[in-house]
Formats: C-alpha cells, sequence, structure tokens
C-alpha cells in the first residue's frame, strides 16, 4: 500500500519512538529474558535480545509466507519474478510447499554456516497482517510449525508476541521464539516454517507476512566480531527511528553486515531508507545494494551479500515482506566506537521488527 500511516491508527497522533539500545563489548553472551505478550501500543521500542563478542558471525534464512494468486490475465507470474507490483492490487493466498493437508501455509529457507561452526543462539521471528478479505483470530499469533533439514513438524510456541497494532486497513503483529538448541543440534540446511498466521484475500492493506531465522555462530577460523541483535515493532512513519550502538571499538574500514526485517514494504514506493552514521558526529551514509535501492530499501526482497541463500519459493518480489542483509563497509571508513542506523518509510505504511549487525572488533 502507498498511503500515509498516521492517519490509520485510531489514536489522533502517532509517534515514533527513538529506538536507543547499548552495545557493550562482552566476552560473555548475554540473551534478553523472555517478555511477556506486550498490550496494544502505538509503538514498542527495540531492545538487545543477545550481545556477544566472539569469533564468528551471524546467519539468516527466511521466505514469505502469502503471494499473488494466478489468474489468467494477472501478472502474478511477472511480479514473483521481480517486476513492479504490490500486495494491495493482487488477491493474496497462501504458500504451501509441503503437499501436507493439514497445513494451510508452509515456505522453506536455507541456514548457511561455514564448516566448523558451532551454534550460540538461534531465535525465528514470524509476522504478518491478520485483516485483509478475511480477518484472522489474534489468539493464533504465537503459534507456528517449525522443521528442521530432513526432519518433522515441530510446534513452536512463541516466548515473545510484540504487537498487534490495529489500524483500519490492517492488523499487525510480529512474534518470535528462541530456537538455539533446534538450530545447534540440526545444522545447516532447508527449514520449514508452517501455519503462520496471515490473512489472504485483497484490500486495498494487501496481505503481508513471513519468517526469519536468525542465527549467532562461534567460528574459531572467524575474525573476533561483535554480534548484537535487536527487536520490537515500530510503524515507520514521522521522525526517523533509530538504534545506536555504543563501545563497539572498530577499527577504520572494519568489516561489517547489518540485516534488516520489516513488513509491508511495497516495491517502487520511493522514500524508504536505512542509514548509518559511525560517531557522533559523522555523515549519514545511506545504506543499499543491487537487489536494495537507496530510495526503496523496503521493496520486498529477501537478499544478502553475494548468492542468496536457498528458499522455496524463491519469489524476487514478496510482496510485503523484507528480510535483507547488507554490507557496510563503506560506511565504516574512519574507526570508531558507535554506530547509529536510522530507519525511515515516508510513503508505506510499514512495520520494523529486528535489526541485527556483526562488525569486526578492534584488537
Amino acid at each position: 500500500m502507498r498511503h500515509s500511516l498516521g492517519p490509520l491508527f485510531r489514536r489522533a497522533t502517532v509517534g515514533v519512538l527513538a529506538l536507543a539500545a547499548v552495545w557493550t563489548a562482552s566476552s560473555s553472551p548475554t540473551a534478553a529474558p523472555a517478555a511477556a505478550p506486550a498490550p496494544e501500543s502505538d509503538s514498542i521500542a527495540f531492545a538487545e535480545r543477545y550481545r556477544v563478542l566472539q569469533h564468528g558471525g551471524i546467519a539468516r534464512a527466511a521466505n514469505s509466507s502469502i503471494t499473488c494468486r494466478t489468474t489468467e490475465g494477472s501478472p502474478c507470474a511477472d511480479v514473483r519474478a521481480g517486476r513492479e507490483g504490490v500486495n494491495g492490487d493482487f488477491d493474496m493466498f497462501y504458500i504451501d510447499v509441503d503437499r501436507d493437508p493439514n497445513t494451510y501455509n508452509a515456505s522453506r529457507g536455507e541456514v548457511r554456516l561455514p564448516t566448523g561452526s558451532r551454534v550460540t543462539y538461534a531465535r525465528l521471528y514470524w509476522g504478518g497482517n491478520l485483516r485483509v478479505g478475511e480477518q484472522k483470530p489474534p489468539e493464533d499469533n504465537g503459534r507456528v510449525l517449525i522443521a528442521e533439514p530432513g526432519g518433522e513438524y515441530k510446534e513452536l510456541i512463541a516466548d515473545t508476541v510484540v504487537g498487534h497494532r490495529v489500524t483500519d486497513a490492517a492488523d499487525a503483529f510480529q512474534a518470535s521464539a528462541d530456537v538455539t538448541r533446534l538450530v545447534r543440534e540440526s545444522g545447516p540446511g532447508l527449514y520449514t516454517v508452517a501455519q503462520v498466521n496471515v490473512a489472504m484475500g485483497k484490500s486495498p492493506a494487501g496481505a503481508w507476512g513471513g519468517w526469519t531465522l536468525v542465527v549467532v555462530y562461534e567460528n574459531p577460523s572467524q575474525p573476533l566480531r561483535h554480534l548484537a541483535l535487536w527487536d520490537g515493532f515500530v510503524p515507520l512513519s514521522g521522525p526517523s527511528p533509530e538504534v545506536r550502538l555504543r563501545d563497539l571499538g572498530f577499527a577504520a574500514y572494519a568489516w561489517g553486515r547489518a540485516g534488516l526485517v520489516a513488513y509491508d514494504g511495497d516495491r517502487g514506493a520511493t522514500g524508504d531508507s536505512l542509514t548509518l552514521t559511525a560517531g557522533e558526529s559523522g555523515s549519514a551514509i545511506a545504506i543499499g545494494n543491487g537487489a536494495n535501492p537507496q530510495e526503496d530499501v523496503l521493496n520486498s526482497t529477501i537478499s544478502e551479500p553475494g548468492e542468496d541463500a536457498a528458499r522455496v519459493p524463491a519469489y524476487a518480489n514478496t510482496l510485503g515482506y523484507d528480510s535483507d542483509v547488507f554490507d557496510l563497509g563503506r560506511s565504516l571508513q574512519h574507526a570508531g566506537d558507535q554506530v547509529t542506523f536510522r530507519l525511515r518509510s515516508q510513503r508505506d505504511a510499514a512495520w520494523a521488527g529486528v535489526l541485527f549487525a556483526a562488525v569486526d572488533a578492534r584488537r
């Protein structure tokens, strides 16, 4: 959709809260305790979920759970292949790749880990729009099925449900759960996630939804890095929300990557940007790549530097679901101990849900 988010909310004023997270250097990993389901709110600020200073990195698997329905004369096939198109223009229907009659949606994404890696933390995030042509019950938001590579479905109950943002045109949520033990024992490969609670149909707001699995790993052959994960559920409108990462200790031209999960970004609706400022007084540098133009980073893509990890299906336009990883090298030209990410969306009614970062530590 391409309308402003402000008039949709029940409250007269929508203020996007500043998102502040402190990243302190630590040799011991820390994970935030599971939070109780949050009450309805205009904005749930990002908070640090996990951090560690170790040799290793962060991997990510993701996929969408719903796509356009192919009908005679519909451009759906071309849009799936990468052509511009927005979810509000289509009758949307579930992706279902598992041939299991007991599931109504299912999709797969690959976790890639370097040889010799040990998983130290893993978290699955899922979310979507409950109100389209149908209204899905919100009590099912905190429950999905997950299957490890070659395994059978296991029911997964969220330990955190952040969001249930009701507007005149959408009913948005994000939920998540710790899956460290499952991913540590199962290793790399294709993971399947099913029964994500998203609505199908057609409306001006459009249907959207998907899942992302974030995996922090330790590997002695890789550099010492700051690795951290934040989550929240923030409507993107008004002042630019920010996440500030302090006490990094990175050298000039340090290697770094950042990942972002966001909901309901439309391809071709410019005005979406993610910027990084290194230091307290540095200049903001727009982040982007071949899959994500700097003025349209929320463009319905699942992408990463280099060759993308496998997905089933691997639609180029995910129609409202973004899970992207960006190189930060150009933005870290000067040594420092603080970086600030700012995300804005001027035209889309969109939500941000997850941010993660990996940066080489200065020795």
